[in-house]
């Protein structure tokens, strides 16, 4: 039986966050730890640095899997939300179980590319065999076999792993937050009690870490499923509903399109990055593999800050997406005005954290056991400061993005992620360094991140000089009625 959530449109804002983005947000840094928690074991174990090294190198594929997935997941939950705003109890069961399906089809389609493919996939991420540092004349050890090893266990799970994403968004916009939440503390507790268990106990080394994400991923989707099935709350998901509609899914892909997009500029943005940190690392002191191991680091702490932020977002996305259903714009601004300032304080603390204890951050993944203490520790001081100087204002691009998504307005929110990873910091990643070498590349996120700020409050302004237009008709329409 589909539930009233008129309640969307008459309780307290603040309130309504507290319900939805707190297990939300724990949700997505819970979710964060899968990986994380992956590295820290691994850089504590025999596997040391080039383990962190191959398991950051492997990462972006995870961020594919991701892309297909939240495009589905993130799309079908802004779409239910509007859909019950408009009070229409039909249409929102179909998109999803189009998207369920369109999912698992995608994750089939990613394995049978990425097998055979795998060698010059993980090199194009900067993968390398054993070999002698030019510069220092010290032998270091490749993470090519180690990244194989953990990718080919991956990706055999990638049809559970991305099914599971899916749901979860899904999960989340049907008012069960607290549900997604428990799917991804399942699969994460299961994934680090297995990390020690295989890593430090087996001696399995990545095979162990790559097993143990495999599991913690099937238990969470197992969870994410039995809600599915059982426990539905605004739509109920049939048989039928899983035989595709491409009409009604094409207005929750519009709408995921932007989530797609920004995962998949990840991608091309840590292939960029990765590619030039290799090349220009290779003619300075630090060599090719430090630098790689570190942006590694760097990306896991960074999903961390980004979670929060995401999270938020995401948690208000039913408050969003009902009320410009509903037509309620008044609480549609009051809510970005609270995200605004959410986003704001936790970029500022982020930003003092990494400024001030950079070093003491890297730590907590293990310290350098194949390569040069001293280059290793200079460079990861010198990444946190520089590439993440600007963090708060990667925040609010981000946060732009989701909320744009959120309320019907797709265009926008690719704008948003686009201008700030593909407009400005590949570009300035390939031509910075021609000029200051390997540290040019770290400077062009802080750049890239001012450029798109401005672009993103531009955005902004003309979204709500609209909302003001609309909110004036919708105030004219109704006296006329009353009349």
């Amino acid at each position: 039986m589909e539930q009233d959530n008129r309640y969307l449109g008459t309780e307290k804002i603040l309130k309504l966050m507290l319900k939805f983005c707190i297990p939300c947000v724990l949700s997505l840094l819970i979710s964060a730890l899968y990986n994380i928690a992956d590295q820290i074991f691994i850089g504590r174990s025999e596997l040391g640095d080039t383990g962190n090294g191959a398991a950051g190198i492997a990462f972006p594929v995870f961020i594919v899997a991701q892309a297909f997935a939240w495009w589905c997941g993130d799309g079908c939950a802004a779409f239910i939300n509007i859909c019950q705003g408009r009070k229409d109890s039909q249409s929102g069961h179909k998109a999803i179980g189009t998207g369920l399906v369109f999912t698992v089809v995608s994750a089939v389609v990613l394995m049978a590319v990425f097998y055979p493919l795998k060698t010059q996939i993980l090199t194009l991420f900067g993968a390398t065999e054993d070999g002698v540092n030019p510069n220092t004349g010290l032998f270091e050890v490749g993470t090519l076999k180690y990244a194989a090893e953990y990718f080919d266990i991956i990706l055999g799970f990638f049809p559970v792993y991305m099914a599971m994403n899916m749901m979860n968004g899904v999960i989340r916009a049907d008012g069960s937050p607290g549900w997604s939440m428990a799917s991804m503390i399942s699969g994460a507790v299961t994934n680090i009690v297995l990390d020690a268990a295989f890593i430090f106990g087996c001696k399995w080394g990545m095979a162990g870490a790559a097993w143990a994400t495999a599991i913690g991923q099937t238990v969470s989707f197992a969870v994410s499923l039995f809600y599915f099935i059982r426990k539905t709350k605004t739509f109920k998901l049939t048989v039928k509903s899983l035989i595709p509609d491409f009409k009604v899914f094409a207005n929750a892909v519009k709408l995921g399109m932007s989530s797609f997009i920004t995962q998949m500029t990840i991608v091309i943005v840590t292939l960029v990055c990765n590619i030039m940190l290799s090349k220009y690392g290779a003619t300075s002191d630090y060599g090719a593999n430090i630098p790689i191991v570190l942006i590694g680091i760097e990306s896991k702490v960074f999903t961390v800050v980004i979670s929060i932020v995401v999270g938020t977002v995401l948690g208000c996305q039913p408050i969003l997406g009902y009320n410009i259903g509903a037509k309620n714009f008044e609480r549609v601004k009051k809510t970005y005005l609270y995200i605004l300032l959410w986003t704001v304080g936790v970029g500022v603390i982020f930003t003092v954290l990494f400024e001030a204890c950079p070093t003491s951050i890297v730590s907590i993944f293990g310290g350098p056991k194949n390569y040069d203490a001293a280059l290793y520790w200079d460079f990861a001081a010198k990444l946190f400061r520089i590439f993440l100087m600007l963090v708060t204002f990667t925040c609010l691009i981000k946060m732009s993005s989701i909320f744009f998504q959120a309320v019907g307005k797709p265009v926008f929110a690719v704008i948003a992620s686009l201008v700030r990873d593909l407009a400005c910091f590949v570009p300035l990643t390939c031509v910075l360094p021609v000029f200051y070498g390997i540290d040019g590349v770290l400077w062009a996120a802080p750049l890239s991140d001012f450029i798109a700020m401005i672009v993103a409050i531009i955005l902004t302004v003309i979204y709500f000089k609209k909302l003001k237009k609309e909110q004036a008709a919708e105030n004219v329409n109704a006296d006329v009625n009353e009349d």
